[in-house]
């Protein structure tokens, strides 16, 4: 009896808990080989099995080792699972911000490929249409007489001067 006392008083004193690299120690398990001489001292002093719990000790036998290391199992189970449901959550949150980000960004670019397109368009119809767009003007100059080595394409010109004749600009 008092051995199992002194016993799980040693175990306690040793504080496991601050063990460095271990995380997650809040017992000790202290196997008692001899159930009946164990079931002897707890009808002797029942108390013994608290002391020893209020240091974090354990007492265990053959007949409860087994149950007490599977419910130690569930618990560390659960404790994983749990974290990874945290870190689940948090990294699905990032995501999420991550893909507001994108498509609010994705729009931006939408925006600007359609300002583009609308500049591209204003260009070109200063550059081809209407009577007095830019390659009708630089096609009459170079009928005027301006020594040229290349010309424009032909399906530029086509568009441009298949318009009617402005009678101002020609």
């Amino acid at each position: 009896m008092d051995s199992l006392r002194v016993h799980a008083k040693g175990l306690g004193e040793k504080d496991y808990t601050k063990l460095y690299g271990v995380q997650s120690v809040d017992f000790v398990l202290m196997f008692v080989p001899i159930e009946p001489a164990f079931l002897l001292a707890l009808r002797e002093r029942p108390e013994i099995f608290q002391e020893a719990y209020d240091r974090q000790v354990v007492m265990v036998t053959h007949s409860t080792l087994m149950a007490t290391l599977r419910t130690i199992h569930g618990i560390w189970k659960n404790e994983r699972i749990a974290r990874n449901h945290i870190a689940i959550a948090e990294r699905a949150g990032a995501l999420y911000e991550k893909f507001v980000g994108f498509t609010e960004d994705l729009g931006r670019v939408g925006k600007h490929v359609n300002d583009a397109k609308d500049s591209y368009e204003k260009a070109l119809g200063k550059l081809s249409e209407g009577p007095g767009n830019l390659v009708r003007q630089v096609e009459m100059l170079k009928e005027l007489g301006a020594k040229t080595n290349k010309g424009l394409h032909p399906k530029l010109l086509e568009r441009a001067l298949d318009v009617p004749t402005d009678p101002i600009n020609g």
